[in-house]
């Protein structure tokens, strides 16, 4: 027995190094979100359409996920579900089917195989420019971020990551057609994907074939169009992916990204004083109905790190790796700023941040000594541990 598990291990050391970091983090995060969901009590229940192939799957299916599942199982309808981009969802539908109504497992397994998909790619894209300590330091950085847990949920995380990879990949091998078709995938997964247009828009510029380049990335909004067409068939409301949005409590600031980073920092600095007094009856900030005070000043504060931990590694992206890396992670936490939430300024920004593979690369740079790369690697398993408690308890996580 001693042999075998010292052969299958040999076979894991041979694998490449985003590979054996793919297996090894989604196994150990599967693990510890079932272990803290026999755990800890109260285990909430999941919603019936969740129930799949029992706990071991269903775990994966939180939140915003039933919005996912209802859309692959029936389509959107007139409930807000357009908010949720399509390609996801159809990939989902898709699996879903051929699997026999198993769509909460289809949802894990397209998240899982565009993890490993984007894992590859962001090796790849580090290699030339940090090395392979390096590269192998990027991938293992994203792998235990806080928010990593939701490369393997029914989300559209993992997919969103593969087409803006996919994307920067090709853009620098000068297939800017490809790329634009891409990125026209990327702006059918999220609408964040307009960030990633100006990226490439910024690297078609300054290639020398300028004009090829540009219209070929027209592709990409072509693509972006087929979703409000198909809304207008579909409920008679070409935009409803915008209008939806106000139901979650966004709304466009008139100020752009200022007016998000201003209210966020008005509800960091409540957030400092609820928690310094510890008053669970007078709310320093919008207060949420059924909850506590002090959870929203934390969850508000966590919201406020996160931006300014991600907007510091944008401006090193822009530094070490050019300025569309940087761009891409600036333009991309700007989105959000510009559309803050009433009660939680920088709702789901955390998650948001996930997908921002340059933010990484900028950390591995960051982290090229051992007592950096170990406080990294300690401060991110902490919070993805505590992300994963919180997860598995069904509480709101991002």
């Amino acid at each position: 027995m001693r042999e075998v598990l010292r052969a299958a291990a040999a076979r894991v050391r041979a694998l490449p190094p985003p590979v054996t970091i793919f297996l090894g983090s989604r196994a150990l995060i599967w693990a510890t979100v079932l272990y803290a969901w026999v755990w800890f009590t109260p285990r909430p229940a999941n919603p019936p359409e969740s129930a799949d192939l029992g706990y071991v799957t269903q775990i994966w299916s939180r939140a915003d996920s039933a919005w996912f599942v209802a859309i692959a199982q029936h389509g959107y309808q007139r409930n807000g579900s357009a908010v949720f981009y399509p390609l996801y969802p159809l990939a989902v539908g898709g699996l879903g089917r051929a699997l026999g109504g198993h769509y909460v497992t289809a949802g894990i397994v397209v998240s899982l195989a565009c993890c490993l998909g984007a894992f590859v790619l962001l090796y790849r894209l580090a290699l030339p420019r940090l090395g392979a300590d390096g590269a192998r330091r990027a991938v293992l950085y994203l792998a235990l971020f806080p928010m990593s847990l939701f490369l393997q949920a029914v989300y559209s995380e993992s997919l969103f990551l593969l087409c803006c990879l996919g994307a920067f990949v090709l853009a620098e091998r000068r297939r800017w057609l490809p790329a634009g078709i891409v990125a026209g995938l990327a702006l059918l997964t999220r609408l964040s994907g307009a960030a990633l247009l100006l990226s490439l828009a910024l690297l078609a510029w300054r290639s020398p074939e300028r004009k090829r380049a540009l219209v070929s990335l027209v592709s990409a909004p072509v693509l972006l169009g087929l979703y409000p067409l198909y809304l207008e068939w579909k409920l008679g409301a070409p935009r409803a992916e915008l209008a939806a949005e106000s139901g979650w409590g966004r709304h466009l600031s008139p100020a752009g990204p200022f007016g998000g980073a201003w209210h966020a920092l008005q509800a960091a600095w409540a957030g400092v004083e609820q928690l310094a007094t510890g008053n669970r009856t007078h709310s320093y900030w919008t207060r949420v109905s059924g909850i506590d005070p002090l959870h929203v000043a934390a969850h508000n504060l966590e919201d406020v790190a996160f931006l300014l931990v991600f907007v510091v590694l944008g401006v090193v992206a822009w530094r070490r790796f050019g300025a569309a890396y940087g761009l891409f992670v600036l333009g991309s936490l700007a989105i959000p700023l510009s559309a803050p939430s009433d009660r939680y300024p920088l709702l789901s920004m955390p998650r948001f941040c996930l997908p921002l593979f340059p933010a990484f690369l900028a950390l591995a740079a960051v982290g090229s000594t051992t007592r950096r790369d170990r406080a990294i690697i300690g401060v991110s398993a902490v919070l993805l541990g505590a992300a994963i408690v919180a997860w598995a308890e069904g509480q709101w996580v991002s």
